[in-house]
């Protein structure tokens, strides 16, 4: 058994990552999922979250994930996504505004207000600031 899989990490704008990983934790909308090589077929929608990423040498990287598709092959992880960030390429300040602002609509009663987008742009935001380390 292998002890690494290839990972690619696409986002509309770019291929965001790509090479080797021992391990992948993530979130579904079912919850957590672990992935090792050698996992069993698997597609799944992403949520906003921290996305683990450990490598051969015990080495970790944590990077944000928002919403998309997670497909698993016995031999690749494709995680394709709206948006990902590394840390430091999170602006925290921004992320802190825009969970202001999430949480402002949720707290209003107005019918015109879309709050799945809402929650959705809630969770991005404090998926982006956990990654940061927030």
């Amino acid at each position: 058994m292998s002890s690494k899989i290839k990972l690619n990490i696409l986002t509309p704008m770019e291929k965001f990552y790509e090479g080797d990983v021992s391990e992948v934790n993530t979130s579904t909308t079912s919850g957590g999922i672990g992935i090792l090589p050698q996992h069993s077929p698997f597609i799944g929608l992403l949520i906003p979250t921290v996305t683990k990423l450990k490598f051969d040498d015990g080495s970790e990287k944590s990077l944000f994930t928002s919403t998309g598709i997670l497909q698993v092959t016995k031999e690749e992880i494709k995680i394709i996504v709206d948006d990902a960030e590394w840390p430091e390429d999170i602006d925290i300040d921004r992320a802190e505004k825009a969970k202001e602002r999430a949480e402002e609509r949720l707290h209003k009663n107005d019918p015109n207000i879309d709050a799945r987008r809402a929650e959705i742009a809630l969770q991005r935001a404090i998926a982006r600031m956990k990654t940061k380390g927030m």
